[in-house]
């Protein structure tokens, strides 16, 4: 195996593989079309289930509209990173109806970016995306929440609960920060009630769906999402070794190959159907990369912590004791702007 100096400069080869190899397959302007025709496919088949399948199957079109919410999510994880246009406002405009009721886009986005500082990964304050607590607010919690939490932290609990224990705490959040007046995030979320406007309408009348069965699939859509997310990263001194690969998986086309999330933190703007290849290229390198932090499949992950949490809730190092968290500073490392470079993420995260 390699060291990790030796795999940078393997990887540094990769790199202009790919982007060779991303110029023969990209218009002159940059455009991804098989991200684009998967866009128009998730919205045409939502209304499909919701149009035609709902009056004859109404548990199927449940079933089959939670997975369509779930890919929806992936798209927009996409469309954070600059895909499939180099145009941040048409990857917005093509994303961004509301269809999982949830996540304003622009919320979305600018939490994602901020997670993907690598050297601030599972930081309590720092990781928007974190599943830790810093230590000493964790012992301020009340006893019931301790326990929620704890649940939370294993995989039956993650897939069950999260979905509404995520959604709940982030909406608080982001409604403690509209009564401090941030102005971006109202714009985010006047922009986001506009697209509810368009949705919530077409759901309850042109569906003829009742509200009640919809929320129903945007639990399945994010718990399916959850299974993803439960153990991307964990606490490592190394910031390389803090993030997982799932080498196979029937959910690998719904996450748009996020289960290889070593890949991706390393090159978040590859387009997901290039991940695969990227890393069959070089594996032995990506699994000693992140200290093996690697599992075969999701069904490995479950036999292992259905549950049993995989770790605590206290951050093992970060945060024991109270201190303001630091400004986003992620790495700065990218060389050119065509989307396949190994780039971290933008300087800083996008202004709303």
């Amino acid at each position: 195996m390699l060291s990790a100096a030796g795999f940078g400069s393997r990887l540094e080869g990769l790199d202009w593989k790919m982007k060779r190899h991303g110029r023969r397959r990209r218009s002159s302007s940059g455009t991804e079309w098989p991200t684009i025709a998967l866009i128009a496919a998730t919205y045409g088949v939502w209304l499909v289930l919701g149009l035609v399948v709902w009056a004859h199957a109404p548990a199927f079109a449940v079933v089959g509209l939670g997975l369509v919410l779930a890919l929806q999510s992936s798209l927009m994880h996409e469309a954070s990173h600059g895909h499939p246009t180099r145009k941040g406002w048409l990857n917005e405009l093509l994303v961004g109806l509301p269809i999982g009721l949830v996540w304003p886009f622009r919320r979305f986005r600018y939490m994602h970016l901020r997670h993907h500082a690598d050297e601030s990964l599972t930081d309590p304050f720092d990781d928007p995306e974190s599943y830790y607590r810093a230590l000493w607010q964790h012992r301020a919690l009340p006893g019931a929440m301790r326990w929620l939490l704890a649940v939370n932290n294993t995989m039956a609990g993650r897939v069950l609960i999260n979905p509404i224990l995520g959604s709940v705490g982030f909406i608080v959040a982001d409604l403690r920060a509209l009564v401090r007046g941030d102005r971006s995030i109202r714009t985010a979320w006047a922009l986001h009630a506009a697209g509810l406007a368009v949705v919530l309408p077409v759901v309850m009348v042109g569906f003829g769906m009742p509200l009640w069965a919809y929320l129903v699939a945007v639990w399945l859509g994010q718990a399916l999402i959850s299974v993803r997310t439960y153990a991307e990263h964990q606490w490592s001194e190394r910031p390389d070794g803090r993030t997982i690969i799932v080498e196979r998986s029937p959910f690998a086309f719904l996450f748009l190959n996020n289960n290889l999330h070593l890949v991706h933190h390393k090159n978040p703007t590859i387009a997901w159907y290039r991940l695969p290849a990227l890393y069959r290229a070089r594996r032995d390198e990506w699994r000693a990369m992140n200290g093996g932090y690697v599992f075969p499949n999701y069904l490995a992950l479950f036999r292992a912590f259905a549950f049993r949490a995989k770790e605590r809730v206290e951050h093992p190092v970060l945060r024991r004791v109270p201190q303001a968290g630091r400004a986003f500073k992620p790495r700065m490392r990218g060389r050119s702007l065509d989307g396949m470079s190994s780039a971290a993420v933008p300087a800083e995260p996008p202004r709303e």
